[in-house]
């Protein structure tokens, strides 16, 4: 990505006086854990956000009920024990005792009921409710450390669905008091010290912790969009992980012997949402015209320096159910341009697209690669946070911008098939209140998205998946374009920092050595 010169010069005179202070560093300073990401937190309260990177800034901040343990399984965290009753229904959680927010509010059955039935109030309009209200009827108090889900219906991967941002607890005081976009307040390890917006995000350790706080003494995040100064931070000792690693620096970092790369099997899969609810795009065949017109192999080669692989399912390889089969739009200029005549629009027509700024080059090799079938692509550049109220913007707000595609990426992480689709392709999920950014609607993937969330075993539920993905593929409600590889790196010193598959970064145990 190109970087402006002035910036990157002011950033190395940064660097420069930093590093001649090395030798005076305090052991506070020494304590100090840097993560530097590639884009600012969006909301400092999990449950009005779906953002992976701003989760990784909560997580420390922030427990559920039930977390996802080091090998990926479920494990106590607020609650110490839990049952579901034949039916699979009903599910009962036994709370941990002694437990309090960092604003002193005690942890008990009231504030779990308060934390799900603010999401269970349409009204709110969180971001993330619309996961918890799909499955969840109502939750009560059965006495003051247990509580009991009734959900609509039998949901497997209840359980998984609790580990998300939804099923955070905040405290219900600073809920009612509508703090939480700016203040974090949870019961985790840490607690927010300050937020200074567009800046950085400095957390420190909550001394009325109830467990063990084995990780530095602070944690501080700060972003960029600028790649190289990313690179640049890590290199020089400034930041002690990034996140994610620009792909055209990870030669360059796997080759320096004061700095760890990372690689792992990533679950993110990054597409283009097309407005379904705008012409040309309601048309199926000038959606599918984009796909055949879409080099994959190109595109990961040019932007992804081969870490990534191109995509052929909404689903990544590493959720349960990927059809790994599935190969509907190869590479075709000829067949784009046939679909593009029977549609009408020989001569190709103009649409916009929404991007983020790190993922502007994305935007411009389609660019390209849609004008060899006279589409013209106007690329609209975007700040994180502009470009996140273009994309959620509602069907209305498409149509007054004229957005006819939303560049985007998602990831359910280690939460299966229902969070992956449902959240991007059920017509319950529209936005603003979901992530179908293309206002996608059709009642055979619905139905196939319901029956396989409420089917038990897991054969049978797979093969519902796999007709899924084909009935969303044959629709072309996006293009599909790659699944990027989780790619982070810390200094040599660094240790205990774990990565969840979609990017999620976990450091509350981290050790600076």
């Amino acid at each position: 990505m190109k970087v402006i010169s002035k910036t990157l010069s002011k950033y190395r005179r940064a660097l420069l006086s930093c590093l001649t202070l090395t030798a005076f560093i305090t052991p506070l300073q020494a304590a100090t854990l840097t993560v530097m990401q590639s884009e600012a937190p969006r909301s400092m309260d999990p449950g009005d956000q779906t953002a992976t990177y701003t989760a990784s800034v909560l997580d420390p901040m922030y427990e559920g009920l039930v977390r996802f343990s080091p090998q990926l399984t479920i494990e106590p965290a607020l609650a110490t024990a839990w049952s579901s009753d034949e039916s699979g229904k009903i599910w009962t959680f036994k709370l941990r005792s002694g437990v309090k927010f960092h604003d002193g509010t005690p942890f008990n059955a009231d504030a779990v009921v308060a934390n799900f039935t603010r999401h269970l109030d349409t009204g709110r309009g969180l971001a993330a409710s619309g996961r918890i209200r799909a499955f969840l009827a109502s939750v009560k108090k059965v006495d003051d450390y247990t509580v009991e889900f009734h959900l609509k219906k039998i949901y497997p991967a209840f359980l998984n669905l609790m580990t998300g941002g939804a099923a955070m607890m905040v405290s219900p005081a600073a809920d009612q008091a509508r703090t939480l976009s700016n203040k974090a307040d949870g019961t985790g390890p840490y607690k927010l010290q300050q937020y200074k917006n567009s800046e950085f995000v400095l957390e420190t350790k909550n001394p009325d912790y109830w467990g063990q706080a084995t990780g530095p003494d602070e944690i501080k995040w700060t972003w960029t969009s600028e790649t190289s100064v990313m690179n640049m931070a890590l290199q020089a000792g400034e930041a002690d992980v990034i996140n994610p690693v620009p792909p055209q620096f990870a030669t360059m970092l796997k080759n320096n012997p004061q700095v760890n790369l990372q690689r792992g099997d990533g679950a993110a899969v990054f597409w283009v949402a097309l407005n379904t609810k705008l012409k040309p795009l309601d048309d199926v065949r000038v959606r599918q015209a984009l796909n055949f017109a879409t080099d994959k192999p190109g595109m990961v080669r040019a932007i992804m320096y081969g870490y990534a692989t191109p995509a052929n399912s909404p689903l990544a390889p590493v959720t349960p159910g990927y059809d790994k089969s599935l190969n509907d739009y190869p590479l075709n200029i000829e067949k784009a341009k046939t679909l593009l005549k029977q549609a009408g629009y020989a001569d190709g027509f103009a649409i916009n697209i929404a991007v983020q700024g790190p993922d502007a080059r994305i935007g411009q090799v389609l660019q390209g690669m849609w004008a060899k079938i006279g589409v013209k692509l106007n690329v609209r550049q975007m700040e994180s946070g502009v470009w996140s109220k273009a994309a959620f913007a509602d069907v209305a707000g498409k149509q007054r911008d004229n957005t006819g595609a939303v560049l985007a990426s998602w990831s359910s992480g280690v939460n299966g098939a229902d969070l992956q689709l449902r959240p991007l392709y059920h017509s319950q999920s529209f936005a603003p209140g979901g992530a179908n950014l293309g206002f996608f609607s059709d009642k055979k993937v619905d139905d196939l998205i319901d029956s396989a969330a409420s089917t038990p075993d897991e054969s049978a539920r797979n093969a519902l998946y796999v007709e899924a993905q084909e009935a969303i593929n044959q629709a072309a409600p996006q293009v599909l374009l790659y699944f990027q590889d989780d790619l982070w790196a810390t200094r040599k010193n660094i240790t205990g920092v774990l990565m969840q598959p979609g990017g999620n970064v976990i450091v509350r145990a981290a050790q600076k050595n």
